[in-house]
Formats: structure tokens, C-alpha cells, sequence
């Protein structure tokens, strides 16, 4: 079964590397798919450069229709997704998400952070269904509808559709993983505004998986 990697990615120069990075480590997984989700800085070429596949486009799409972009496009049977904003990824993380998968013991995971730090753990232990990281069988995400419209809601989505479908889902523990929060990424208040805008979609998400 071959494995494809999903980053949707919007202004992420300062962390992108690291992730393809771990990810190119990896021989099990097949193709890195970079989305570059209307951003204006380095994200692109950085992405290009470490040889990952590149979907570039000038404006923002969302999250959800960066990934339906990618999974159009992707070869995997398996996709992992993961944020671009991670930090303390390592190649355990990957496999420990992976393995479940790739032995037919899961048919979704969904990671959610430990020992990071304080802030993402509390949000992960509160609401892990919310995490992006996750490896899913590709049949699982053939099956949804409406993914471009989800925005920041397809994480929600995605587990209202799983329960709908009865699959098996396995919480996986990422030891030492956290991420950029939105306020140190856009300041304070823009990082309020967006993480408004996140929770919006985020319920747009839950309303588009119930029609």
C-alpha cells in the first residue's frame, strides 16, 4: 500500500522544512504534497527544495479545499496528514500514526499531543477530535462530501463521517509534540481573529457533515 503525506500550508517558512525533512526520512511513505495555500513567503520553494510536490496557489482556499486539492491529485492508499506548524516532530511520531493503519488495525488515527506544551495539551486532551494529525485510509475521505467547503472544519467533519461509517478509530499519543500557536504566528490580535475564524468553520464543518 503506498502512502501519501498531506501538509496543507499557508506562510509556514519557519517550520515547513523541518517536517518534509522528517517525512523524506521515511521510506514508507511515497509522495510529500505540499499545498502552499496562498502564502506569500519562502513555504513554496522551501517545499520544492526538499523534493516534496508542490500545489502553489495565489489565493487562500482554506484548509479543506487545499487538501481536497491534494487528495486529487495524490497516489496513496493511505494518507497521513500533518500540519506544517509542527514542532518536536520526529520519525516515531510518523510511524506510531502510521503502523495501526498500514496493519489493517485502524482505519483512522488521530494524534493528539502529550508533554509538549501546556496550551496544545490542554486543547488536544479537551479536544482531541480537533488534532490534524492523522493517518486514514483513502477510501474513508473517497466517501466524504463537501471537504473544499469545510475550512478548518474538516477534522470535524472527517470524524462525523467516520462515525457514520463505523470504521475503527485509534488515538495515538504524540510524546513532545506541540505546535505554533495562532497569536504567536499572527500576534495577538490577529491571532484572536483567526482563531475565531477557525472556530466558525469549525461549527460550517459540523453542519456540512450532517446534511
Amino acid at each position: 500500500m503506498k502512502v501519501s503525506s498531506i501538509i496543507p500550508a499557508y506562510n509556514e517558512e519557519a517550520t515547513i522544512g523541518n517536517v518534509i525533512g522528517i517525512l523524506n526520512n521515511i521510506s514508507t511513505i511515497s509522495e510529500v504534497i505540499v499545498v502552499s495555500d496562498g502564502s506569500t513567503d519562502n513555504t513554496p520553494n522551501i517545499a520544492k527544495n526538499m523534493k516534496a510536490k508542490v500545489l502553489e496557489y495565489s489565493e487562500n482556499r482554506g484548509k479543506g479545499g487545499a487538501i481536497k486539492a491534494a487528495l486529487e491529485v495524490c497516489e496513496g492508499d493511505i494518507i497521513l496528514f500533518l500540519d506544517a506548524d509542527l514542532i518536536g516532530l520526529k520519525e516515531e511520531h510518523v510511524y506510531k500514526l502510521l503502523t495501526p493503519v498500514i496493519n489493517d488495525e485502524a482505519d483512522m488515527t488521530v494524534g493528539v499531543f502529550t508533554n509538549g506544551r501546556l496550551s496544545t495539551n490542554f486543547s488536544h486532551k479537551v479536544s482531541p477530535q480537533l488534532s490534524g494529525q492523522r493517518a486514514v485510509k483513502k477510501f474513508v475521505l473517497d466517501t466524504m462530501k463537501n471537504v473544499d467547503l469545510t475550512g478548518y472544519g474538516i477534522e470535524v467533519a472527517l470524524n462525523i463521517h467516520a462515525k457514520e461509517m463505523k470504521i475503527r478509530v485509534e488515538e495515538i499519543e504524540l510524546d513532545g509534540m506541540t505546535h505554533v500557536m495562532k497569536e504567536e504566528k499572527f500576534g495577538v490580535v490577529r491571532g484572536i481573529l483567526h482563531r475565531m475564524k477557525m472556530y466558525w468553520q469549525i461549527i460550517k464543518g459540523i453542519r456540512l457533515a450532517k446534511r
